[in-house]
């Protein structure tokens, strides 16, 4: 009758109980789903997950849930679904790190347990949760980049390769007006100084810096002292430190693992006892119960992996040891023979690259030799052509040279006609010039023989008057009847020869007729030799 069911044929129905689970593992870069069976521990679940991840360091990590807005972890020797766990289907854990070695270098063996620490460190600086000046974030995100992407080649590693790459806290870039591509040639500058670094020792690299950080590997949770003060308790690695509210960096008091004596609780009162029983005992308190439970869980694991340090190791440990040695020395071996066949890759890259290149320069050669060649017959030809042209006006120019020689005989010959010519003219012309002072004087004498004949005239023709008067008076004297005609001929009158006067007459006239002759034919031969 207990939770039965009987139907109408009598036979009893019983529910079936599920005889697994699902659960989701999230790590930092991948997530997972298992299906757990209904009696598993919470060591069950974790060691399947760290074998489905390879991982032998076990010790470091744990899975956590929230619950109720706080943080925990899953405890190892109770069932999981005896834990207080959130009622979903599949139920979420995330694995992480919960304990945090002192020396990354000395402790961190495997590399994978080196990679889940590289990307959850990496994490929580960019979200901030562990501070880290803007210098030393940029030197971490070189060495980031060198394990996602190798080593730097400028050829394949073009700016903007980093665009969708998370790098830097939002802190520094608010902090820094700076643009993506400002904080890109800052952190490609560093990440080119790499060169040569696999990724597992880049990502050691990185975390070598980060463990130097103040708040590396510390879990911080609000306490209040006896007065109420409120504080920061932080657990980590080497011990249990408390803070300020307000300053995580430097804690106001630490208590080192191999001080402490004893911790234990009692309700919301948490009490540290040092080892030394005269020093004064820490009291402080929680808000709740289970913050207390998880602070002892942390400072449990803490105090137990300190003293482990400090023993000689398990032969567990020794054979992960020697194993990772080998490991190293195998991957120091294969990366060296990489490196080399890098190299020499690289070194054959270039020299295929100088054989096409002095290819390419060859066949550039012949090319430009190919068309110098058509060039110096394109230039042949035109020369050839240039001359025949030259040929044929040379034998042109001799033509006009030949004519031209001609001409010049002509006109040294006319040049000589001209001259000669020139001679004569200006011969005539000095002639001309003689002959016309020649008749300036002529001129002159005649102006002035004309000037005495014009007065020999005038006074012969006052003499002829006086001479016509006298016989005009002797007329009238001798001839008194011949008064009554006192017309008379001129030529009679000269006819006449009467006396001495009209003899002179007879002279003069002789004498003005001559000159007048004198004077015709000199003007006619003055004439004829000025037209000359």
């Amino acid at each position: 009758a207990q939770g039965a069911i009987t139907d109408g044929g009598g036979l009893s129905l019983k529910k079936k109980q599920p005889k697994t689970f699902k659960v989701k593992i999230i790590t930092v870069d991948a997530e997972m789903e298992f299906s757990c069976e209904m009696k598993w521990k919470g060591k069950d679940l974790f060691d399947l997950v760290c074998r489905a991840l390879g991982l032998r360091e076990t010790w470091f990590f744990g899975l956590q849930y929230t619950i109720k807005g706080m943080c925990t972890w899953l405890k190892m020797d109770k069932k999981v679904l005896d834990q207080e766990i959130p009622k979903e289907d599949p139920i979420s854990f995330h694995f992480l790190a919960k304990f945090y070695p002192e020396k990354v270098e000395e402790e961190l063996l495997q590399e994978i347990t080196q990679h889940l620490f590289f990307l959850q460190v990496k994490k929580q600086i960019l979200n901030e949760e562990i501070y880290c000046s803007p210098e030393a974030t940029v030197l971490l995100a070189s060495y980031a980049v060198q394990a996602k992407y190798g080593d730097y080649d400028p050829n394949f590693h073009e700016p903007g390769f980093l665009a969708h790459d998370e790098l830097l806290p939002k802190r520094v870039l608010r902090q820094y007006q700076l643009t993506a591509e400002m904080w890109e040639e800052k952190i490609t500058a560093w990440y080119a100084e790499h060169r040569g670094i696999a990724r597992d020792e880049a990502e050691m690299n990185y975390l070598k810096i980060a463990q130097d950080l103040e708040m590396y590997g510390v879990n911080y949770f609000p306490i209040q002292n006896k007065n109420h003060t409120d504080l920061l308790l932080g657990v980590d690695a080497k011990g249990i430190h408390v803070y300020s509210i307000n300053n995580r960096f430097s804690p106001n008091k630490s208590f080192e693992w191999s001080a402490i004596r004893n911790i234990s609780y009692s309700e919301k009162e948490l009490t540290i006892k040092p080892l030394d029983k005269k020093a004064e005992v820490f009291k402080f308190f929680s808000s709740q119960l289970k913050v207390n439970k998880l602070i002892l869980q942390l400072c449990i694991g803490n105090h137990d992996l300190f003293m482990r340090r400090r023993k000689v190791d398990s032969i567990e440990i020794q054979q992960m040891k020697a194993q990772a040695r080998e490991e190293k020395a195998r991957k120091k071996m294969e990366n060296q023979r990489l490196a080399r066949e890098k190299q020499l890759r690289e070194e054959a890259e270039r020299a295929k690259e100088e054989l096409e290149r002095r290819l390419f320069q060859l066949e550039d050669e012949a090319r430009q030799a190919n068309e110098a060649l058509l060039r110096s017959q394109e230039a042949a030809e035109l020369l050839a052509e240039k001359a025949q042209i030259a040929e044929e006006e040379a034998k042109l120019l001799a033509q006009n040279a030949a004519e031209a020689e001609q001409e010049r005989q002509r006109l040294e010959i006319t040049a000589l006609k001209t001259k000669e010519e020139k001679r004569l003219m200006e011969q005539k012309m000095r002639e001309a010039e003689l002959i016309a002072v020649k008749l300036v004087k002529e001129s002159d004498r005649r102006a002035k023989e004309a000037e005495h004949l014009k007065q020999d005239l005038h006074e012969a023709r006052e003499a002829e008057q006086k001479a016509k008067q006298k016989l005009l008076d002797i007329t009238r004297l001798n001839y008194p009847h011949m008064v009554k005609y006192p017309q008379y001929s001129p030529a009679d009158t000269r006819d006449a020869n009467f006396d001495k006067g009209s003899i002179k007459l007879d002279l003069k006239d002789i004498d003005l007729k001559r000159l007048s002759f004198e004077i015709e034919r000199e003007r006619y031969q003055y004439s004829c030799g000025v037209n000359k």
